[in-house]
């Protein structure tokens, strides 16, 4: 974050936010007038969006060419950076995710059901796997557009997702998917044409740089339609699935 700010940010607040709505994004005069408040002018900030969430705005903004998301009370006169939680569920309070172009690039789509979910997985992570052991339980309710994020702490997880990328039917895809443990050594030795390897790497390289796009920085990570971030945990209980 900009130095010489960091004498009027606050590191961390446990924050009560009205979070019963849908967060509103803020229009582009407001977010014009923000923009001039003095320490944003100071800092050259650029907010690129911004959102309503109840008792504070959501800031997304670069610095410097650098990402970064802060708060701003509703009076506008305290900037807030670092983890605000809220207190109703322990969950970090987060601008949505923006996934505009998304749709479309994903591995496969899993579920008929009609809430939609986009999932960013591992093969070799275990909650991932632990995650997607419960999925045919609730196989009829959702359709999670699914990305493979392969983590470099797990060796054969680029192997397992390029295997899985392979098959030829999205049936197959998540057949493979759930067996990933038992297609390690297909997926090691599997062999591809210089044109086939190619396309498969380039659809991979492209889901985990949406991953990196949308702050994505372990699996599984679960956005809903609107981007809010959600815990597989909470997903699955939402269904009524308890978690063992």
């Amino acid at each position: 974050m900009f130095d010489f700010t960091k004498k009027v940010l606050i590191s961390s607040l446990l924050f009560t936010c009205s979070l019963s709505a849908a967060n509103k994004e803020v229009s582009k005069n407001e977010i014009a007038q923000m923009e001039q408040l003095e320490l944003l002018k100071r800092a050259q900030i650029k907010i690129t969006k911004a959102y309503d969430i109840g008792s504070l705005y959501i800031l997304n903004i670069t610095v410097q060419g650098n990402a970064d998301e802060i708060y701003l009370t509703k009076d506008k006169k305290l900037i807030l950076s670092g983890d605000v939680i809220d207190v109703s569920n322990g969950m970090k309070i987060t601008a949505p995710a923006d996934l505009t172009g998304v749709r479309g690039k994903e591995a496969f789509t899993y579920g008929k059901g009609t809430e939609e979910y986009f999932l960013f997985t591992d093969p070799e992570c275990p909650y991932c796997k632990k995650f997607e052991s419960y999925l045919p339980q609730i196989a009829d309710k959702v359709k999670i557009r699914v990305f493979y994020f392969p983590l470099e702490s797990h060796e054969n997880a680029k192997d397992l997702s390029l295997y899985i990328m392979n098959q030829k039917t999205s049936s197959e895809k998540i057949e493979a998917m759930f067996n990933a443990s038992e297609n390690l050594d297909a997926a090691k030795n599997a062999k591809y044409t210089q044109a086939e390897l190619a396309k498969l790497e380039k659809s991979l390289e492209e889901q985990i740089q949406i991953g990196m796009k949308l702050n994505v920085q372990g699996t599984p990570t679960i956005f809903d339609k609107d981007g809010k971030s959600i815990v597989w945990v909470n997903l699955l209980e939402k269904f009524g699935i308890e978690v063992k």
